[in-house]
């Protein structure tokens, strides 16, 4: 589908931005005038992490002219991995300032507008405003559908990304033209179904791979050119090096972008995605204990056993002495619960205790009513047990 250019081209390009956009300049579709709309364009990035770090890199390369930044988290060691506009004496520091410099040292001709506060329904709007383009880096389901329906309820476009492992996707959601990203995912899928990065891991060139296809879409929608990805999902399998395209239509029923809208205002969006399930969270009322506790019961030769249900790889990194690995979906398939104990209290534990508290819906629903699991899980573990333990 072809669209006109998004945003009008500036006056003129200095004679520096001449020679630093020569390659850019040498392309008919791109030429001088594609250049100066891009000179005009205000983007903004949300997260500069894994899809952000190659996305405002490639933005700011390209000459994009003002990147607004949206993030509050600082560089953990952890990030370095894939995370690419970081670096080793960046961490602790604030991911957005860390960005900033980072794109400053790529294009000194880009102005970078920083936000340092998470995301929310209270001022996505007013951030958004001062922007054309929105490209969506965030990797939670809550997030996702606030951009969303602010971009629709601004109308504005804006360039989706999202990965995991060896899997990537992409796409241009732009409501007057095409669908948005409640047409092709009405609702978020149930809590806990669908591990994040942290949980299940991520290549991290896969973060390049995707990231730089959100800026090449995010270019063709501000200058004009070529058929951006609207109403086309595009799927990545790196493992495959696989390519395939899938049509995205938009919905009359869409509750955001539909005829008969039944969200004309932002919601609670916490609450809609849910960070663990009604019955996860009544299992935990009660039922949840701290890493410092469960030391307690280790060291006063209490009756329990600890199980882990995270998975293999991540029990070869960094466990807790004593606990046998038990992976979540053994438990929700119902091949464990004949092995558990009965003369024994369950502690459960997971990564963070989002898995674990799932888990133990499950066995309180067996009839484990003294099951409990450990709030924080194996990170909070080595944060105040065990510090000299890796984490990841």
């Amino acid at each position: 589908m072809s669209l006109p250019p998004l945003v009008e081209p500036a006056a003129e390009l200095t004679v520096d931005e001449v020679r630093r956009y020569s390659r850019h300049l040498i392309i008919p579709d791109v030429g001088m005038d594609g250049q100066k709309r891009l000179k005009n364009a205000k983007v903004l990035c949300v997260g500069a992490g894994g899809l952000g770090s190659p996305a405002l890199m490639y933005l700011a390369a390209a000459g994009v002219g003002t990147l607004g930044i949206v993030e509050f988290d600082e560089v953990d060691e952890s990030n370095l991995q894939r995370q690419i506009i970081h670096s080793q004496s960046d961490i602790g520091r604030s991911k957005a300032e860390s960005a900033k410099d980072t794109v400053l040292g790529i294009n000194p001709h880009t102005t970078v507008n920083l936000h340092l506060e998470r995301l929310d329904s209270s001022n996505v709007k007013e951030i958004f405003a001062g922007y054309d383009l929105i490209v969506d880096g965030t990797d939670n389901f809550a997030t996702r559908y606030l951009v969303n329906d602010a971009c629709v309820l601004l109308g504005k476009p804006y360039v989706w990304g999202s990965i995991y492992r060896f899997d990537g996707q992409a796409s241009v959601f732009w409501s007057e033209h095409g669908p948005c990203y409640r047409c092709l995912y009405p609702e978020p899928p149930p809590p806990g179904m669908v591990p994040s990065c942290a949980e299940g891991g991520v290549l991290g060139v896969l973060c390049a791979s995707i990231g730089s296809i959100q800026v090449n879409e995010a270019i063709k929608v501000l200058a004009g050119i070529g058929d951006p990805l609207v109403g086309r999902l595009m799927i990545y399998d790196a493992l495959e090096m696989s390519y395939r395209q899938v049509k995205v239509r938009k919905d009359p029923d869409c509750a955001v972008c539909g005829e008969n809208a039944t969200v004309t205002e932002l919601i609670d969006y916490e609450a809609f995605c849910g960070v663990v399930s009604d019955e996860a969270q009544e299992a935990a009322a009660g039922s949840t204990i701290t890493p410092k506790q469960l030391k307690e019961w280790m060291d006063d030769g209490e009756r329990i056993e600890v199980i882990d249900v995270r998975e293999p790889n991540e029990y070869e990194i960094v466990s807790i002495p004593g606990a046998k690995l038990v992976p979540k979906d053994e438990f929700l398939m119902g091949s464990a619960l004949q092995d558990l104990p009965q003369d024994k209290k369950i502690v459960l534990h997971c990564k963070t205790g989002v898995r674990s508290a799932e888990v133990l819906a499950t066995l309180k629903d067996a009839g484990f009513a003294d099951a409990v699991h450990v709030g924080g899980g194996v990170i909070g573990w080595v944060n105040q047990i065990e510090p000299d333990k890796p984490v990841y």
